[in-house]
C-alpha cells in the first residue's frame, strides 16, 4: 500500500472564512425557509449590536418575513410594528428599496388597515425610486381599500395601475365589483362585468357568488336601464364580435337569477336564449390583420405580398379559405411525396355546400401547383379551380402559412386546416386574441376510409355573455374543469314572465293537439324579446 504524502497544491485557493454580513445572509435566509420570525429579529438585533453594514438583501430577507407573519393573529402586531422599524432603519442606511421591499412593507401597511399609507409608499417609490409596481405590488392596498368599502379610493389604485401598464386579473375584478355593489354603484358594476368578461372565461364559484349577490339585492333592481335604440344595440354587437354591446344596462324591473345549464347547441335551459360563438371585435380584427401583414413583409418578398394583398382586395367575397398543403399532405407519405387531390377536392366540395354553394379559396405553394398540374389525372380539377378563379399560388421561396392566416383574419371567414399554428410564425404574433380568433374560425377535418368529417367552430362559446335584451349568461368553472359547467343565468322578471307564459301557452296547445312538449324556435324569439 503506497503510503506517501501527497503534497499540498501551491496553486489551490485555501478556504475562507465567511465574513459576519455573509454568515448573517445566510441565517436570515434559514429562517425565512424555517417560518421562524423570532430567531430572525433576535439575529436583526444581534447584527446592529456589531454594527455589520447590512444590504438591501438583508432588509428584504426580514422584511418578506415580517410581512408573512402579518395576517397571523398570534403574531401580526409584533411583525407588522418590527416590520415597519426595519423598514425605517433601511432607509435611514440609505439602501434603496426594490419592488420586492415595496410590496413587503405595503403587505405590512394593509394588514394593519392602513390603505393610506399602502398607496402613497407605491406611488412614491414609482417617483422617487423609478421602480415600476407589480400586480402583486398593488394588491395589498387595492383589497384593502375594498374591505374597507372605501370605493374612490379603490377606483384611483385601478386607475394607477392602468397608468403603470399592470392588468387586472380575477380577484381583482371581483373586489372592484363587489366594493361597487356594496356602495350601490351599479354604472361600475356593469364595468367590471364588462371587464370581467374580457378577462376570464369561467368564472370560479366565488366570482359567481359576487354576481349572484348584485342581481339579488335591491340595488341592482333600482339602477334603471336606458333606453337604446334596437337597431343602435344589434351595431354594436356585431361590430364587437357577437356576445356584448357593453352599451349599458338595459330593462328596467327585477332581476331573477338561476342556475342551469345549456342544451349542445347552446341554448339556455332557464330562459331559452341562443348563446353565441363570439368573435374578436372590429378593432381587434383589424390590428391582427396589419400586424399578420407587417411580419410576412419582413420575411417574404414585399411585393409579393402586397400584389396578394391587392388581388384579395379585389376578390373578398370568399366565406371559407383553405390551407390546400395541409389537407393534400394529410395521412401521407412524406418520403414518397404523396400529396392527396381527392382529400383536398372533398374539403373544398364540402364547403362549397355547406356556404351555399358559395367556393371557398385555396392557397398552394406554386412548386406544389405545378407538379399538380404536370399529373393527366389532377391536370383537369386543377384547372377547373383556377378557371373559376378560386385559386391562388403563392410564390416561389414564399411561406403559403402568412397567406392562408392573412386572407381568413381580412376576410372574417372560416379557415380549413389541422394546422395547430403554434410554430415560430405565430408565436411572433405575440397575441392574446389569437387563440379566440382561432376558435371561431377554425375548421378541422378527418378522413376515415376515406370518408371526410369536418369539425366546424363550435355553434356557441364558454364566455360571459351579454344579450340584445341585457340579460346575462355566466359559465362557472367547477373545481378548475370546463368540461364540467354550470351556468348562470340573469335576466329580468319581465322576460322570464314573457317566457313562462310563452311556454305555457305551447304546452298547452301541444296537449289539446296529442303531440309531445316542445319549444319551437319561433316562441323561444318571441320569449326572448
Amino acid at each position: 500500500m503506497d503510503t506517501t504524502k501527497i503534497p499540498p497544491n501551491p496553486n489551490k485557493k485555501r478556504k475562507t472564512n465567511k465574513n459576519p454580513e455573509t454568515t448573517f445572509l445566510i441565517n436570515l435566509q434559514s429562517c425565512t425557509k424555517s417560518k421562524d420570525l423570532q430567531t430572525a429579529i433576535s439575529l436583526f438585533e444581534s447584527a446592529l449590536s456589531q454594527n455589520l453594514r447590512l444590504s438591501l438583501h438583508h432588509f428584504n430577507a426580514l422584511l418578506y418575513l415580517c410581512s408573512n407573519f402579518a395576517t397571523d393573529p398570534s403574531a401580526k402586531d409584533s411583525a407588522i410594528d418590527y416590520g415597519f422599524r426595519v423598514f425605517s432603519h433601511m432607509l435611514s442606511n440609505k439602501a434603496i428599496p426594490n419592488e420586492a421591499s415595496v410590496t413587503s412593507i405595503v403587505r405590512l401597511a394593509s394588514a394593519k388597515k392602513d390603505g393610506d399609507y399602502a398607496f402613497e409608499l407605491i406611488k412614491k417609490m414609482n417617483k422617487d425610486y423609478n421602480l415600476v409596481p407589480r400586480l402583486r405590488t398593488y394588491d395589498p392596498a387595492l383589497l384593502c381599500f375594498c374591505e374597507n368599502l372605501e370605493a374612490e379610493k379603490a377606483y384611483e389604485v385601478e386607475e394607477h395601475m392602468g397608468s403603470m401598464g399592470v392588468r387586472l386579473e380575477e380577484q381583482e375584478i371581483v373586489a372592484l365589483l363587489k366594493v361597487s355593489s356594496e356602495s350601490g354603484r351599479g354604472e361600475r358594476v356593469y364595468e367590471y362585468l364588462q371587464k370581467l368578461r374580457n378577462s376570464v372565461r369561467c368564472v370560479s364559484e366565488g366570482t359567481a357568488k359576487a354576481i349572484e349577490d348584485w342581481f339579488r339585492g335591491e340595488k341592482a333592481t333600482e339602477v334603471k336601464g336606458v333606453s337604446f335604440d334596437e337597431g343602435l344595440v344589434k351595431e354594436a354587437v356585431l361590430k364587437n364580435g357577437g356576445g356584448w354591446h357593453g352599451l349599458g344596462w338595459i330593462g328596467d324591473g327585477k332581476w331573477v337569477s338561476k342556475r342551469g345549464s345549456l342544451d349542445e347547441n347552446g341554448k339556455c335551459c332557464c330562459c331559452g336564449h341562443q348563446l353565441v360563438s363570439v368573435d374578436i371585435d372590429d378593432v381587434e380584427t383589424e390590428k391582427f390583420a396589419e400586424s399578420i401583414a407587417g411580419l410576412a413583409m419582413e420575411r417574404e418578398v414585399k411585393a409579393n405580398f402586397s400584389e396578394f394583398q391587392d388581388w384579395l382586395e379585389q376578390h373578398a367575397d370568399y366565406e371559407a379559405i383553405v390551407d390546400g398543403a395541409n389537407i393534400g399532405l394529410y395521412q401521407q407519405n412524406f418520403a414518397e411525396g404523396g400529396f392527396s387531390i381527392p382529400q383536398l377536392d372533398a374539403v373544398v366540395k364540402e364547403l362549397y355546400t355547406r356556404n351555399g354553394n358559395k367556393w371557398p379559396l385555396i392557397i398552394l405553394h406554386n412548386k406544389r401547383l405545378r407538379s399538380l398540374l404536370e399529373n393527366p389525372s389532377h391536370r383537369k380539377l386543377v384547372q377547373e379551380w383556377m378557371d373559376k378563379g378560386v385559386l391562388y399560388m403563392t410564390p416561389h421561396g414564399s411561406n403559403d402559412d402568412w397567406y392562408w392566416l392573412y386572407a381568413a383574419v381580412k376576410l372574417r371567414c372560416l379557415l380549413a386546416t389541422n394546422d395547430e399554428m403554434r410554430d415560430h410564425i405565430f408565436e411572433l404574433l405575440g397575441t392574446n386574441f389569437f387563440l379566440k380568433w382561432k376558435e371561431r374560425h377554425q375548421v378541422r377535418y378527418t378522413f376515415v376510409k376515406c370518408n371526410l368529417k369536418l369539425q366546424l367552430p363550435p355553434p356557441y362559446s364558454s364566455v360571459i355573455q351579454e344579450s340584445e335584451k341585457g340579460s346575462w349568461h355566466v359559465p362557472i368553472s367547477i373545481n378548475n374543469d370546463e368540461s364540467s359547467q354550470t351556468w348562470l343565468c340573469i335576466t329580468r322578471s319581465t322576460v322570464v314572465e314573457s317566457c313562462d307564459k310563452a311556454k305555457a301557452l305551447e304546452n298547452t296547445e301541444t296537449s289539446e293537439n296529442g303531440h309531445g312538449l316542445c319549444w319551437n324556435d319561433e316562441t323561444l324569439n318571441s320569449c326572448n324579446s
